[in-house]
């Protein structure tokens, strides 16, 4: 059996090990420039240990960032920046991923210290916001326009054109984010999609814009680089997406050229009663890596060194993502390296703070 430890390889890329840096926002760009925040904090995590450092979601489109401080791709300008956080990461023995993001009705809000709620376009905000469906996210904010059919195809445009300066990075890995209630999960999702053309109503319909916009990325993505997509696998509620339709459309996917499932939950209407406790989701992994036969990744509450090798070994999944952990400690997998009894991989400069 692997173990947290062991390199990996994906197509012509190779990972140091199974640890991954789970993307995570910080609410620091402006116009959706990289900046040295990005640097610094990114830089870190590969001088941490870590195999495989993602960014943040990278906007493919300024409509679609969470916040008005959000983290972008949709101007070729951004890519100088962000090729100078690749060549740190590569520098740093880790290798470079970027995930890709659109988040649909749940754009245009606050940075989380700032309280989070829905912007006007008097406070930085914009509209009009765009889904699957003219539904809003929650009775507090606003009512999205439906995308039409030639919307659909602009969204899908910008993911393969923000591929494309992914790859102009220099970036290894891209992950596309349809999960946490963002654009793509609420064309997924059947409580946000009430659509009756050929982008609502039945699974394979549902499921379309998210093949479309893999087959583009897949098009231009070279093929010895990985893609990866994040999904919920459950909305946590009847008659929303569930864990069978996660393993059936990553079945789809990996025929589409994706090769891992980054297995996450829920976000796609507020106010679900989920049930949090360590390693929640690597069930959904588990049962994915073995039913669609196709690479996961597990993430959600993994903090220590032992259930993190234990998920590896028993083959619940490929890789570990870790999120907050990290953010508490980017050394966290030297810590654990030397926990589970591994050789060292810290940097020799640091040698005098194991000894």
């Amino acid at each position: 059996m692997a173990q947290l430890f062991e390199a990996f390889r994906i197509r012509e890329v190779n990972f140091r090990n199974r640890i991954a840096v789970s993307p995570m926002c910080q609410y620091s760009s402006t116009n959706g420039y990289a900046n040295e925040w990005h640097k610094i904090h990114l830089a870190s995590r590969a001088v941490g240990g870590s195999g495989l450092v993602l960014t943040e979601a990278a906007a493919v489109e300024p409509r679609g960032r969470i916040s008005p401080q959000d983290l972008g791709i949709w101007l070729d300008e951004h890519v100088e920046n962000l090729a100078q956080i690749v060549e740190l990461i590569h520098n740093f023995g880790a290798v470079a991923g970027i995930q890709l993001a659109h988040a649909g009705r749940k754009a245009s809000t606050a940075k989380p210290s700032k309280g989070g709620k829905f912007l006007d376009e008097n406070q930085e905000g914009w509209r009009p916001l765009v889904s699957s469906s003219a539904i809003a996210f929650s009775k507090d904010s606003p009512i999205p326009e439906a995308l039409t059919i030639d919307g659909i195809k602009q969204v899908t445009d910008a993911f393969v054109k923000a591929a494309q300066r992914s790859l102009q990075a220099g970036f290894k890995v891209i992950e596309i984010h349809a999960a946490h209630g963002y654009l793509i999960h609420q064309f997924l999702s059947p409580l946000a999609n009430t659509r009756t053309d050929d982008y609502g109503g039945s699974f394979e319909n549902r499921t379309r814009l998210l093949r479309e916009i893999v087959q583009g990325v897949r098009e231009v993505w070279p093929e010895t680089h990985p893609l990866f997509v994040r999904i919920s696998a459950t909305d946590w509620v009847d008659k929303g997406w569930d864990i069978e339709q996660s393993v059936a459309l990553s079945d789809k996917l990996k025929s589409l050229g994706v090769d891992l499932i980054d297995c996450s939950s829920g976000g796609i209407i507020p106010g679900i009663n989920i049930p949090l406790k360590p390693g929640y989701q690597t069930q959904f992994a588990e049962r994915i890596r073995r039913e669609a036969n196709i690479d996961t990744g597990a993430v959600g509450l993994i903090t220590s060194p032992e259930q993190a090798d234990k998920i590896i070994r028993t083959g619940s999944a490929d890789i570990v993502l870790l999120g907050r952990e990290l953010l508490r400690n980017p050394y966290w997998p030297h810590l654990a390296a030397k926990q589970l009894g591994h050789d060292k991989l810290w940097p020799v400069q640091y040698d005098r703070a194991w000894q």
